[in-house]
């Protein structure tokens, strides 16, 4: 019985089964969604590292791989936080859509980060009983290393300029940079966020411009840190309606193609 006086009962069949809160998106799907982008696009499916467990931190690059400017879009570093994985794919979708508009600016996508906790139920660790949002800086674990080992290989001239890291809490919002954030920063917040928090039908979201997590070694942290570049925290609902929340992160993918000329300013 829940505090709300809510409560629920299964009956299960003799056996193993699976029983989850919200949609299930396995690894296996996710490996599905690389491939129809790679098929819409041409752009390869590739393997920054794997897991404890084996599995393949898979990714694709959308763009030139030489265009000079990098935008990071990371996803399910905390397993359940399945909302923010139907949002990411939805805004992949929108840039996989208009890829023409990237021009000097390439995407790396790397929608599921923590396949061993996916598969493993786990509520936000990974394989090594490590919550991979507070590995950036420390990089104790192959996912988050995998990641830095890729970032750390990239040719002379090109440079990340955005990072942004799909997740679900709440209620939605985006933590973004407070009074760290230089003018350039807070001009592309401007261009892409700034304003439109009532304007995506059913999907009202707040900009929280502070550091949620001090002194911690989130994604968010570590990249506005070491790149001195926008670094957002995409947070969906976990109670959002499904479809608004699609909508509006492909809303939200065409205004930041709009807004990328604002990026590396």
């Amino acid at each position: 019985m829940s505090p709300d006086g809510q409560s629920a009962r299964f009956e299960l069949p003799p056996g193993r089964g699976v029983i989850a809160a919200q949609e299930i998106i396995t690894p296996v799907d996710t490996a599905a969604r690389l491939s129809g982008w790679s098929a819409t696009t041409d752009a390869g499916v590739f393997t920054l590292g794997t897991s404890h467990d084996g599995r393949p931190i898979e990714a694709i690059r959308l763009g030139r791989a030489d265009a000079p400017k990098l935008v990071i879009l990371l996803g399910r570093q905390h397993p359940p936080e399945v909302t923010g994985a139907i949002a990411m794919e939805a805004f992949v979708d929108a840039l996989v859509q208009h890829a023409d508009r990237l021009g000097d600016v390439q995407v790396l996508v790397v929608p599921m980060l923590n396949p061993d906790g996916v598969a493993r139920g786990h509520w936000r660790a990974n394989r090594g009983a490590v919550d991979l949002n507070r590995d950036w800086g420390e990089f104790t674990q192959p996912e988050t290393r995998a990641v830095k080992a890729w970032l750390d290989a990239l040719p002379a001239g090109v440079r990340p300029v955005l990072m942004v890291d799909f997740h679900s809490t709440a209620r939605n919002l985006f933590y973004v940079q407070g009074n760290e954030a230089s003018e350039a920063q807070q001009r592309f917040l401007a261009a892409w966020l700034a304003g439109k928090e009532t304007a995506l039908p059913g999907y009202p979201f707040t900009i929280d411009p502070r550091n949620a997590n001090p002194g911690s070694g989130t994604a968010k942290n570590w990249f506005h840190k070491t790149y001195a570049i926008p670094a957002y925290t995409y947070e969906v609902a976990d109670a959002a309606d499904r479809e608004a929340s699609r909508k509006a992160a492909a809303t939200l993918a065409s205004d930041l193609l709009a807004a990328l000329p604002k990026l590396g300013e």
